[in-house]
This record gives C-alpha cells, sequence and structure tokens, in this order.
C-alpha cells in the first residue's frame, strides 16, 4: 500500500477517531453496485482484503486507513446526441413539424433511461489514511473533487468532520521558482529534471520541461523573463521522489528501494501482512518528510482555532 499521488488536509478541531465507532459508521454508507437507472454511486469498501468479513477501518499503530469506491455507469456523450438526432429526425420527417427543446430534453431523457442499463460499468477506489496525532487526513488522490467526494461521504458518516486543505505562509509558487533559479534546494530536497514554467499574465504561455537540465541558460532565461514556476520535480533524501504544483498536490510518489525492500522483509510472505507493513512504513515516513516539506515552503499557514 503505498500512495502515489497525495493531497494534504488539517483538521481544524481536535477529533478522537475511535477505530470500533468508525467502522460502524463507514458500515452505514457501504458501497454498492449501480441500480439498472443509476448513473453512480458511493460508498466505502475495506482498503485491505475481500469479502464480508474484512474491516472497513483499517488500523496500524497510531494511523487508520479506509478507502471509497465509486461506481458509474459509461453512457458517451456522442451516442445519446447521435440517437438524439435520429429520433428528432423522424419525428420531423413523419410528423411534419418542427421539435422544440422542451420536447427534445424529454426525448434525450428517454433515451437515456433506455441506454443506462446496457451501458458500461466503471468502477475506482480512493484511499484516505487518518494520522489523528498529527491532525492530519491524507488522501491518495491527485484531484481535490476525487477528495471531496469521500471527505464529504466520511462527514455524512461520522455527522462532523471539520478539515480544510492544509496551505503554507509563502506561495509555493514564489519558492519553487526560487528554488530552480538558485540552483538550490531547501535542506534533503534536490531539484530534479522536470518543471512547468508559466507567464503570469493570464494568457500567457507555459513551458513544460522533463528530462532536462534546469541549471541550464534556458530555463534561466525564462526564469529572467518573468516566468513562474508552477510544477517541479524534487527528491527527498534518499526515500521518495515526487512533483509538487502550486497547490501543494503532491503527485507521481515514487518511493525509493530501500523503503520497499524493508517493507518486504517487515511483511514477510503473508499479502495483508506486506499491505500492512508497507502501509506503516509510508504513513512513518509521511511524518517526517511532510513537515520538513511544509516547513521549507515557508511554514504551514496553521488555522485559527488549532
Amino acid at each position: 500500500m503505498w500512495f502515489r499521488n497525495l493531497l494534504v488536509y488539517r483538521l481544524t478541531q481536535d477529533m478522537s477517531f475511535d477505530a470500533e465507532a468508525l467502522e460502524t459508521a463507514l458500515a452505514s454508507k457501504p458501497a454498492r453496485p449501480c441500480a439498472s437507472q443509476e448513473l453512480t454511486t458511493y460508498g466505502f469498501v475495506a482498503p485491505f482484503g475481500k469479502g464480508a468479513d474484512a474491516p472497513l477501518v483499517h488500523v496500524s499503530q497510531d494511523f487508520l486507513l479506509i478507502a471509497a469506491r465509486k461506481e458509474e455507469r459509461i453512457l458517451p456523450g456522442s451516442v445519446v446526441k447521435e440517437a438524439l438526432k435520429e429520433k428528432v429526425d423522424e419525428i420531423e420527417a413523419e410528423q411534419m413539424r418542427k421539435v422544440y427543446k422542451k420536447e427534445r430534453d424529454q426525448i434525450k431523457d428517454e433515451i437515456i433511461q433506455a441506454f443506462l442499463p446496457r451501458a458500461f460499468i466503471r468502477r475506482s477506489a480512493t484511499f484516505a489514511a487518518i494520522a489523528p496525532k498529527q491532525g492530519l487526513i491524507l488522501l491518495n488522490a491527485a484531484s481535490p473533487k476525487r477528495a471531496e467526494d469521500l471527505l464529504s461521504t466520511l462527514r455524512e458518516a461520522i455527522g462532523s468532520l471539520p478539515v480544510r486543505p492544509l496551505s503554507v505562509k509563502i506561495a509555493p509558487t514564489a519558492t519553487l521558482t526560487d528554488w530552480v533559479k538558485t540552483q538550490q534546494a531547501a535542506a534533503d530536497f534536490t531539484v530534479l529534471d522536470e518543471c512547468e514554467l508559466r507567464d503570469t499574465d493570464e494568457d500567457g504561455g507555459v513551458v513544460r520541461c522533463k528530462r532536462q537540465d534546469l541549471t541550464s541558460e534556458e530555463i534561466q532565461l525564462h526564469l529572467s523573463a518573468g516566468k513562474l514556476v508552477t510544477q517541479l520535480s524534487l527528491a527527498w533524501q534518499d526515500k521518495l521522489s515526487f512533483v509538487l504544483d502550486d497547490k501543494l498536490i503532491i503527485k507521481r510518489l515514487r518511493f525509493e528501494d530501500l523503503l520497499t525492500e524493508q517493507a518486504e522483509q517487515d511483511g514477510g510472505d503473508d499479502a495483508l501482512s506486506q499491505q500492512d507493513a508497507s502501509f506503516t512504513l509510508m504513513m512513518l515516513t509521511f511524518g517526517e518528510f511532510l513537515p520538513a516539506l511544509f516547513e521549507a515552503l515557508g511554514g504551514e499557514e496553521i488555522p485559527q482555532g488549532i
């Protein structure tokens, strides 16, 4: 269980997360298949293991892991549009009259209802790790919308969830730009070979670099012209690498062999033990990495009341 992306949320009030009570709450909103006329369903599933006996809350040391699954019917808009056009053309030809918007919308709804039972099903899972002592909820997601789907459903299940996206005191763009411009990141961080540069104007240009020497004169010229770094690939110590953007979304997390091999040794031969060991090691690593990252970015902006 290694997260590939990371969105960090700060609890704005002290909350105690009792695993047994949380298990009961999540069971009130279980994942289920889409009914024949449903476009989507959303609910909680076991993060590890399968079957009715698999717990919805996995506990390891002081950390809790939960997961939610979205199931949706895929009905391409082009298919609906084509069927609607055929039906409208048929009515206008046979009845010699114009089909107006209200009737078109009604026909469209009927087509969707007829097609839904035959639509393909797509399933996706989102994992969230709760670290109560640190006051953090970490989501394996790169999309705030996907994260909010899980958080809002969790809020409905437990009654209250006062969280907000973690923020820092200095605009991340300013710090990332400074790191590339000075060719020197904060202690324990190393600038790698990928970045995105944007003009400050709303309609300004965008330069995306991959496998590029970011210390080169070409990059420095872009910065001198006023472009800012809005995305940058970095490494932390010898433990992980990632891409950080100006919204503090961490993407393409990669844990180095040193950690993954240690998790394999700790977990032994059992698959569930392997998952537990990797989750625990990942969370312990985040416990060191995230404070260092936010400090390097100017320090966390603490919400009032914490």
